[in-house]
């Protein structure tokens, strides 16, 4: 690493130590190469730069001797021999240095960076030791003159820094020590001149402007040159673009970790650097000004508005202008790069918007950073949102700022456990996080776990410190509010009692307002499904449910709103859109479960009509206890409610406690409900009647009567003809071809279920077509293992049916029946000789339906006992070990 300094009297090293040149030759050799800048010198040229009109006899023996003396001191690869001369190969050098910094402080001057700027100048200038290339007399390099003239101009620039910073007092005395020792530069007048006029000092600006006339005239018989000419206009006419907007403020940030934002950190960067209008949105709290601060730290103008009626006095006061008008503003920042960061102007985005349009076309080196809960919503503006922390990371703050508190304290388990509830009941704002690691001072994590629960969180007022301007999270959250429309706040107060989001519907399909809600970011929108979802955060909602006019009509109008919901989309749940109609359920089961346990108390019969539509949508997505528990608290509600919903419920919950393992409860209800609705009159009770009669050939048959299976599913048939319902139908005669395979009727069982699937494929009754698959897999087992006749399928066609009826009900999101279907593809790949696999499948699909409430073995437990004893009690042991906790995936991997 050879490095040279030549801004003074030359100086080489090696590897950080200093070589010993010599006498005067060698350092002037040496400095002839380092002025050639990389390139080669000729022999004659350093004969004559070195001597001059005085050689010595035989100069080029003695330029050889000087060139292998250096050479043994630089290494040979340092000094290389061209064609006709020499060339030094210098790694590093002193002026390359000075050259790279003047460029860059000139780029952050021009960036509007003037404070950085003024000591990157100060170490480039203190590299100066003395002339450059001192060893060579008069004008014998032009690299002298090129640096000389640099020097004199990051002089300049340095004093343009540092007024540009703002120090203009402060620099009139250098300025004038500038101008003495280089009178004939203008613009050292210029800056000297501006330095006096932002002092105050008008006169004595003035009075340069003529003493720099005179001296031009003078001495060189000139005008001042265009510059100055126009610099003594501004100064007569007093143009305030003259007077330098304040450069930005060191903003007082508070002293806490800036965790979580690494995204939209490196985002905003990407999106400043690239666009000049960029605003940060977000709901109250979310730390928008925080991610804002940090960004721009002291690199841009800081204009709060939160308290601010009108944003252009706002600007003028923080750029410690003279005047507040619009043009003062505009002309302030007219000839000044820099960034411009305008936050909390949701409550002035239409004066804010106007501003920014104007200042962005006037001032073309402005860039501008908002923070708002709405957009500005004009031409050429990039939104960043800032959404609420995600669980680790709010997880992460609330955890350093309690530590910060509690000295030597780190969370165990339970504190865990705690803090991840804690962090989700305040949806990771990090304001609501601050103020809860506030209050873990006086309270347990679990006392503020509790705090948290069911109510707005009271968490005090906020530290001092910090950069929000509310002083709790209800008066943040209450600015959000109190600045929507009459209109628009009526409908997010009513919002509350939405549990895990809603869908346009809910908002009574006003999607002007409903959007409004979500551009001022008290609402959020899932885009990213369909049809859109949309959400209300825990402390807005529980700021909603605190100042709701009407809470019982909010409520009892969400109630009205599930029970719509269930009433639409449990018919569905038979036909061709089956799959969407159990979605569109899942994505509400909170809202609607919400609602039953409030017509439980307001509304008990409508609350057993909802809740006697719901079962076969809770034993299709494995809902067996809450679904229990809503039927027995809406029977017990509704003594007297209309014998339909009852029988409905009753016949409904049979079939739920079926799926759960409760067989005897399933009978009873049964018979219950067959006593409640003996004779069925009207169509919708003949439905619920054959709906009755279709859950009782079910239970039979899981209770091996396969006799009376099938005298249920018969009339199961007949009944839905008559009331010409014709879904029932396809899976009556499913349950048909089931009793009739439990009874060894094969051949008719296969006739049955190919029509019954058949059907149902027809008229798109996906989920009877699954029901048909399963009994034909299941008729293979019972053919492969009877003593009395053979099968219509083998083993491989069984787990070809089980297959497509796995298909079809996770298509459906029928996760019973899924697990039935994964349980009797076990047992058919150890009829198929895959014992070891069936094994694993086998005890995973039990350990999984045990943790959701269901009990999968529903077709023939005694036909499940008769294969396992076939199977090796090793490789059941083995099995056991290997199927630790598959996930529903993996278990299916087994079976295909």
């Amino acid at each position: 690493m050879l490095t040279c300094r030549v801004l003074g009297p030359v100086e080489l090293e090696v590897d950080g130590v200093a070589v010993h040149l010599g006498g005067l030759l060698p350092r002037r050799l040496v400095t002839v190469l380092a002025a050639a800048n990389g390139r080669p010198v000729t022999e004659d040229a350093l004969v004559d730069l070195l001597w001059g009109d005085e050689p010595p006899a035989n100069p080029r023996s003695s330029l050889f001797a000087y060139v292998s003396r250096l050479r043994r001191a630089l290494g040979r690869e340092a000094l290389v021999r061209t064609d006709d001369g020499y060339r030094l190969r210098v790694d590093e050098s002193d002026a390359d240095r000075f050259a790279a910094a003047v460029d860059h402080g000139r780029e952050l001057l021009k960036d509007g960076r003037a404070a950085e700027a003024v000591p990157v100048f100060d170490r480039a200038l203190a590299a100066w030791r003395g002339e450059p290339f001192a060893e060579l007399a008069g004008d014998a390099v032009p690299a002298r003159a090129r640096l000389g003239e640099l020097r004199l101009v990051a002089v300049e620039e340095r004093l343009a820094a540092r007024l540009t910073a703002g120090d203009a007092a402060g620099s009139v005395g250098e300025l004038e020590e500038a101008v003495r020792a280089e009178p004939y530069r203008e613009r050292r007048w210029e800056l000297l001149i501006l330095a006096h006029y932002r002092s105050g000092r008008q006169a004595d600006a003035l009075a340069a402007l003529r003493r720099v006339r005179d001296l031009l005239a003078e001495d060189l018989g000139l005008d001042p040159g265009p510059a100055l000419q126009d610099l003594e206009r501004r100064l007569l006419l007093q143009d305030p673009r003259l007077l330098l907007a304040a450069r930005p403020a060191r903003t007082a940030r508070p002293l806490t970790t800036f965790l979580g934002r690494d995204a939209e950190l490196a985002a905003l960067g990407t999106l400043t650097a690239a666009h000049r209008l960029i605003t940060l949105v977000g709901p109250g709290g979310a730390g928008k000004t925080r991610l804002a601060l940090e960004y721009a730290a002291d690199r841009a103008w800081f204009v709060r508005l939160a308290d601010a009626a009108a944003p252009v006095p706002a600007v003028a006061a923080a750029l410690r202008l003279r005047g507040s008008t619009l043009d003062t503003v505009t002309a302030a920042l007219a000839d000044q790069p820099g960034l411009l960061l305008l936050d909390n102007c949701e409550h002035l985005v239409e004066p804010v918007a106007e501003l920014a349009l104007h200042l962005l076309a006037h001032c073309p080196g402005l860039r501008i950073l908002v923070t708002s809960r709405e957009p500005l919503g004009v031409s050429g503006e990039r939104l960043l949102p800032v959404d609420p922390l995600p669980p680790t990371a709010a997880v992460a703050l609330l955890t350093d700022r309690i530590a910060a508190q509690r000295l030597g304290w780190q969370p165990d388990a339970g504190d865990s456990a705690h803090l991840a509830r804690i962090a989700a009941a305040l949806d990771g704002i990090p304001l609501a996080l601050e103020l809860a690691a506030a209050r873990a001072r006086l309270l347990s994590l679990g006392d503020l776990s509790g705090l948290l629960r069911d109510r707005f969180p009271a968490l005090g007022p906020v530290p001092r410190g910090e950069i929000t301007p509310h002083q709790t999270l209800e008066a943040a959250v209450a600015w959000s509010v109190d600045l929507l429309p009459a209109a628009d706040r009526a409908l997010l107060l009513r919002l509350w009692p939405y549990e895990d989001g809603f869908p346009l519907s809910a908002a009574e399909s006003d999607l002007d307002r409903l959007s409004a809600l979500v551009t001022r970011s008290v609402v959020a929108a899932d885009t990213g499904v369909t049809p859109t979802r949309y959400r209300l955060l825990e402390i807005i909602r529980g700021y909603c449910r605190a100042h709701d006019p009407d809470p019982a009509g909010s409520r009892a109008a969400h109630a009205a709103w599930t029970r719509d919901l269930v009433a639409r989309w449990v018919p569905e749940l038979a036909g061709e859109h089956s799959p969407h109609a159990m979605r569109v359920l899942h994505r509400d089961l909170a809202n609607v479960h919400a609602g039953i346990e409030h017509d439980l108390a307001a509304a008990p019969e409508a609350a057993l009509r909802t809740a006697s539509l719901l079962p076969w949508f809770w034993f299709r997505g494995g809902h067996v206890a809450v679904g229990l528990r809503l039927l027995d608290a809406a029977l017990a509600a509704a003594p007297h409610a209309p014998a339909v919903d009852r029988a409905r419920a009753l016949a409904g919950g049979a079939m739920v406690r079926f799926i759960g393992g409760d067989l005897p409860g399933a009978l009873d209800w049964l018979r219950q409900a067959g006593e409640v609705l003996p004779d069925p009159g009207d169509r919708e009770q003949q439905v619920v009647r054959a709906q009755m009669l279709y859950y009782d050939s079910v239970v039979h048959h899981a209770i091996e009567d396969f006799a009376t299976a099938e005298r249920r599913a018969r009339d199961s048939i007949a009944v839905s003809r008559a009331c010409g319902e014709r879904w029932s139908v396809a899976a009556a005669e499913v349950c048909l071809g089931f009793a009739l395979t439990g009874l060894g009727r094969l051949d008719e069982a296969h006739a049955v279920l190919d029509r019954a699937i058949a059907e149902a494929q027809a008229r798109g009754y996906g989920w009877s077509a699954a029901l048909g698959e399963m009994a034909l897999g299941w008729l293979g087992l019972v053919g492969v293992t009877s003593r009395g006749g053979g099968s219509p399928l083998d083993p491989e066609a069984a787990l070809a049916a089980i297959r497509r009826s796995l298909w079809l009900f996770r298509a459906a999101d029928d996760l019973g029946n899924a697990l039935t279907c994964l349980h009797m593809g076990a047992l058919a790949l150890a009829l198929a000789g895959r014992v070891d696999t069936a094994a694993v499948l086998l005890t995973a699909v039990r350990g999984y339906s045990v943790r959701r409430g269901i009990d999968p073995n529903l077709v023939s437990p005694a036909l499940t006992a008769a294969i396992e004893a076939t199977m090796q009690d090793a490789g059941w042991e083995a099995a056991a070990r290997a199927a630790q906790d598959l996930s529903e995936q993996e278990m299916i991997d087994l079976l295909v």
